[in-house]
């Protein structure tokens, strides 16, 4: 396979159209990260008020919705305060300007509800381990952690941290985290890279006494620390499934784990810091024992980068032996404002997803960041609405939940037919597990088949207290005869029959 893997992918960019009859699939996680830490994405300024903060969201589930992806990864811990009502942490300072000012409305609640009208997933993101974001702390509320817990701050660089090597650290993040899995009708909780620091040059991560208290049994401070973040992923994971076993737990590493050079397992790369070596994290112990449902490591580099190419990655990571789904980290926010040229490609990202396809391990990406598509530099937006999610596509079933009962069928009640449009009505029992509607619009001679993407047309939310549906097919054309098939999809992303 990765001998025939170049001259394939040649052939595919070169020929988009077959590439995408060939190549789109039915099922493929398509995310998109919110970033809330200094206003990055959302809320767009902190001196929106809250009607401009709930429009700003709106613009962007919107956006992409429409875009063909189908989940949202959003920010709600960034260092030590929350984006939801807490009893352990004050609300972020970048709702307000002002840290602990309630903001007037549960920014969560409000972004679990949009997510959920348009049939998007919902990924809550939280930073266990970032404790503030400068080393100003006039700025931090009286409750932040920093202020009732000063033992457990560890002065790094520019910014303060949670010691992960204490227990009550950990059991504490644990309790921040799962006050909102307990709260909210999450889909899933996720970790981006931050674990352990990124190295800062002549500074030294201090927490020797923490390792002479705790780390008895470990010959080196590395492998004690790579243990402390192991425990908690562990633990994290159990207090999920105890309290919500529907909810998933995934993480998004740094995109490299350990260079080949330090140990032959590695990938083929040459990157300056590495998972393993120096934020003291192991995805691959998470992976094999169990712990995440998927991960999304890291990929922000371009294909054929020399110290770290974005096709070389993936397939290392494809490669692995251990079963967990597999989903890529893309960069578009480098799209035209990088030194590597091949950022000036305005297909650089498309032609990543298609490589994606190519290996049957890698279920999806999800794309850092939502502004990066809507600002959409050399129209990339564009290039991957065509070419690659032109039509919509199911978040892959969990292999826990495959064998569940598949959810009732759609009652179809009929089809009204005009010149240039046609209008398809139905009813639905009401159930909490529902999430949205799967429209199927198949020619009129071809042979119905539900798992060819093509066919998939359009997706309709699933509304609670809702029991009679509508959707006219206004793209139609007058000389064009279809067949119409409608599917209800449940949060499990099983699918029902068609009637």
């Amino acid at each position: 396979m990765k001998k025939t893997l170049p001259l394939i992918f040649l052939l595919l960019i070169t020929h988009f159209t077959f590439a995408q009859d060939y190549l789109t699939p039915k099922y493929e996680f398509r995310g998109i990260w919110v970033a809330t830490v200094y206003n990055i994405d959302w809320p767009k300024t902190k001196e929106d008020t809250p009607e401009k903060q709930k429009e700003d969201f709106i613009k962007i589930v919107d956006f992409y919705n429409a875009m063909n992806f189908n989940a949202v990864i959003a920010q709600i811990r960034t260092a030590g305060d929350v984006f939801y009502p807490s009893q352990y942490e004050p609300w972020a300072r970048y709702l307000t300007g002002t840290e602990g000012k309630d903001p007037g409305y549960d920014p969560t609640k409000f972004m679990v509800e949009e997510t959920h009208k348009r049939g998007l997933e919902f990924h809550a993101w939280f930073n266990p381990y970032r404790a503030t974001m400068t080393l100003d702390t006039t700025q931090l509320a009286s409750n932040h952690p920093f202020y009732k817990h000063r033992d457990w701050m560890i002065k790094y660089g520019t910014k303060y941290y949670f010691n992960p090597g204490l227990p009550e650290v950990q059991q504490y993040a644990l309790n921040v985290i799962m006050e909102a899995v307990n709260n909210y009708d999450i889909d899933a909780v996720h970790f981006d890279d931050y674990f352990y620091p990124y190295k800062v040059k002549d500074e030294y991560f201090d927490d020797t006494l923490t390792f002479k208290k705790y780390g008895k049994k470990f010959k080196n401070i590395e492998d004690w620390r790579r243990d402390n973040i192991d425990q908690f992923v562990r633990k994290m994971s159990e207090a999920i499934k105890k309290s919500k076993p529907h909810v998933k737990f995934g993480i998004s590493p740094f995109g490299v784990w350990r260079n080949k050079d330090k140990d032959p397992a590695g990938s083929d790369t040459q990157a300056g810091q590495t998972c393993y070596d120096d934020l003291y994290a192991d995805p691959l112990s998470w992976i094999k024992n169990g712990w995440i449902d998927y991960i999304i490591p890291q990929a922000y580099w371009s294909i054929g980068f020399t110290p770290a190419s974005y096709s070389k990655l993936t397939e290392w990571w494809a490669s692995q032996p251990y079963e967990v789904a597999l989903y890529m980290g893309q960069g578009p926010y480098k799209v035209n404002n990088n030194a590597d040229k091949s950022w000036e490609n305005p297909t650089q990202i498309s032609n990543q997803v298609v490589f994606n396809r190519l290996l049957p391990k890698v279920q999806g990406s999800a794309f850092f960041s939502a502004k990066s598509l809507i600002d959409s530099p050399l129209n990339i937006a564009f290039h991957v609405k065509e070419n690659i999610f032109s039509h919509p596509a199911l978040v892959p079933v969990h292999s826990r939940d495959k064998n569940k009962a598949l959810p009732k069928s759609p009652i179809f009640q009929k089809i009204k037919k005009r010149r240039k449009a046609t209008t398809l009505t139905w009813t639905m029992e009401q159930n909490e597990e529902n999430r949205y509607f799967l429209v199927y619009r198949i020619p009129h001679n071809a042979a119905i088949d539900l798992e060819k993407a093509g066919h998939l047309f359009a997706k309709i939310p699933y509304q609670k207290g809702k029991t009679e549906y509508e959707f006219t097919d206004f793209e139609r054309k007058a000389h064009k005869k279809y067949q119409y098939k409608i599917t209800l999809v449940d949060r499990f992303h099983l699918e029902s029959a068609a009637p």
